[in-house]
């Protein structure tokens, strides 16, 4: 098994008045009733699909590629997998949610309604005061009314970070998702 883990480029991101973060895409606010920035979410899955050619290239099949993330890591990968690369072998979004309006929404409803979705491994501590459990849950339930497969765990007591037992359970999820050759 091979794990990498990019970095958000830094720029600017509106939600801090513009100064300076490693993050995946802009947001005007933390919220999932505002607009999603397309033009930032959209720049950054072309360099992410590009990477992940990059491990095709090297002979590793996209259905044995799983894409996911924490937070705003989370909904890039979401995106990544729903809008983008239909054929990976799974998503997984930790503390994550996508906006109401997202793109990733307007695509899977556009779908074939026969196409394969990856399944989504959704993880979301219960007392995130940044992005409530509501929003996650929200998402989950949204994604699966389009036809993913998605599993939303809670994980009791933890804030917005991520937990020793929910990295067990998310590489135990993963191991099924891409068993041994």
């Amino acid at each position: 098994m091979r794990v990498v883990f990019p970095t958000a480029p830094l720029r600017p991101y509106t939600y801090l008045g513009g100064e300076l973060s490693n993050v995946w895409f802009d947001r005007i606010a933390l919220s999932p009733s505002v607009e999603e920035h397309h033009e930032t979410i959209n720049k950054m899955a072309d360099e992410l699909i590009m990477s992940i050619e990059n491990e095709v290239a090297t002979g590793v099949p996209l259905n044995r590629i799983v894409v996911g993330g924490f937070s705003m890591g989370g909904a890039m990968a979401m995106h990544i997998g729903y809008r983008y690369l239909p054929g990976l072998a799974g998503v997984f979004a930790l503390s994550s949610f996508l906006n109401d309006k997202s793109s990733v929404y307007e695509h899977l409803k556009n779908s074939d309604k026969g196409m394969q979705f990856p399944p989504l491994y959704m993880c979301h501590g219960s007392r995130d005061t940044l992005v409530p459990p509501s929003w996650g849950k929200d998402t989950h339930d949204r994604l699966c009314e389009l036809g993913v497969g998605a599993q939303f765990h809670v994980v009791r007591n933890a804030f917005h970070e991520l937990t020793g037992g929910e990295l067990r359970q998310l590489f135990d999820w993963i191991s099924t998702r891409v068993p041994p050759p």
